[in-house]
């Protein structure tokens, strides 16, 4: 018969997902409520035992379903526990189970899954069954979140997830994070014996008409951030905004009124970093490929963000020219230089490629930013909060890595070191003024923070302050 909402809670058990550890999960959602449990047994394995739910709930029923099966009505008061599959499966839910996925995701009703919601495949979903993935509104994780847990097109179907791990995996099995340990490590002292030529002379060539704001936020993020010397490169409609914004660092202003179209010598400087409100004038094209070649030629450390890569997309034949720079693309970014993605998998894995084969240091900017290096590795950063979805952000990132770049860190110890302060001064301005409200000068305004949090927990790890008057 067609069971209507007498129930308070519907479950979907297969037995072979069932474990006495799902137990715990599932016990207090039940207590006290009148529940059905469909046991699906379809191939007719020994039947579960689930009789210490009915001895601890009177209201609890258990129905085994072996073939044929009515589909009960779910309601918007109904709460469905789907824990079916969890990221058991490698292909796409079919027939009855399929049809289980229709009916939940048809229902007004909350749902709560267990290990994961049925049918989402732990990795690349790029061969599955959309329609075919049951959509939870709450996920319990049973183990430590696989890839899929961190890409956007599969949050409809995990809902707020959570992580309840009583299935740990092996370490070798885990998604790479970069680790607070990892970070501490890379920080380097400065010397009490040192001077503004011991950090770095850095160079930013950024902003275009209306668009100083970019460089400013590079420029202050980059000096809020270790750098001994900047000079940015700008066209001379910025230069009083420039002298007022950032008064610390040398205005060299462009030939061109309204953008950047100088062929400029790179010697002396130890970074370059070129992007941010760049624009996209013919003039800086020409500028920007002669940038390149001069970069590639003397060997000065590169980061090419915003403009920069939107222009680098339209050479190819300069991306052999490119090698051991570092690209900080966002998902629309990217695709312009691998090519369009139908997924965030399909987009990871094209980056890396592009990573190894051209040799290129990236950080695909996302809600959980991935750091690539050239030999396919790669990790995601911890840090950051959605407030941090604001323009602007990105120019403070590329100013962050310039810095860090000019006092001499590698670029693998720039992409993790820099995208990791980067999401803690998000973090630490998410706390004071929210995610709502949040600015890209907010991040720069707790970059000083975010580094003595992270300087004095080094010296707590490794014995030293960041800003000590260290002799090393």
């Amino acid at each position: 018969m067609n069971t209507s909402s007498t129930y308070n809670v519907v479950i979907f058990l297969n037995s072979t997902f069932y474990t006495n550890s799902l137990d715990q999960i599932i016990e207090p959602l039940i207590s006290n409520q009148s529940a059905i449990v469909y046991l699906f047994n379809i191939h007719n394995q020994e039947k579960l035992d689930l009789t210490h739910w009915e001895k601890k709930n009177n209201n609890i029923k258990v129905e085994e379903i072996t073939s044929q099966f009515v589909p009960p009505t779910l309601t918007e008061e109904t709460l469905v526990i789907d824990a079916l599959f969890g990221f058991e499966l490698q292909h796409p839910l079919s027939g009855g189970f399929a049809a289980v996925a229709r009916l939940i995701n048809s229902s007004k009703s909350t749902v709560v899954s267990i290990g994961a919601p049925s049918g989402l495949f732990p990795e690349d979903n790029t061969t599955n069954n959309l329609n075919h993935i049951i959509k939870a509104n709450y996920t319990i994780l049973t183990e430590e979140p696989p890839l899929a847990c961190y890409f956007d097109e599969n949050q409809p179907f995990l809902g707020q997830w959570n992580i309840l791990p009583i299935n740990p995996k092996k370490e070798e099995d885990l998604v790479p994070f970069t680790s607070e340990e990892e970070v501490i490590d890379i920080i380097k002292p400065r010397r009490r014996f040192s001077h503004k030529g011991t950090y770095g002379h850095g160079l930013l060539v950024a902003g275009s008409l209306g668009m100083a704001g970019a460089c400013s936020m590079a420029a202050s993020a980059s000096l809020k951030s270790g750098i001994g010397l900047l000079t940015i490169h700008t066209p001379l409609c910025n230069r009083a905004i420039h002298q007022v914004s950032t008064p610390e660092a040398m205005v060299d202003c462009d030939t061109n009124e309204i953008c950047f179209s100088q062929l400029l010598d790179t010697t002396g400087y130890k970074a370059v970093a070129v992007g941010p409100g760049l624009g996209l004038a013919e003039e800086s094209a020409t500028a920007l490929q002669h940038l390149i070649l001069q970069c590639d030629e003397l060997g000065t450390p590169l980061i090419i963000d915003a403009d920069g890569l939107n222009i680098l997309a339209n050479y190819p034949h300069l991306y052999r020219n490119i090698k051991g720079a570092i690209l900080t693309p966002h998902p629309v970014e990217i695709e312009r230089l691998i090519g369009k993605c139908n997924n965030s998998y399909i987009r990871l894995n094209r980056a890396i490629e592009f990573a190894k084969k051209f040799e290129v240091f990236i950080i695909l900017k996302d809600a959980y930013s991935f750091v690539i290096c050239p030999d396919g590795s790669y990790q995601l950063n911890p840090t950051g909060n959605e407030g941090m979805a604001t323009g602007g952000s990105g120019d403070v990132l590329t100013g962050i890595l310039l810095a860090l770049r000019a006092q001499g860190y590698s670029q693998e110890e720039c992409i993790k070191l820099g995208t990791y302060i980067h999401g803690k001064a998000g973090d630490l301005a998410a706390l004071e003024v929210g995610k709502i409200g949040m600015t890209a000068q907010d991040i720069i305004k707790y970059l000083p923070k975010a580094w003595k949090e992270l300087s004095e927990t080094a010296l707590k790890y490794n014995g030293f302050n960041l800003f000590s008057n260290s002799t090393n």
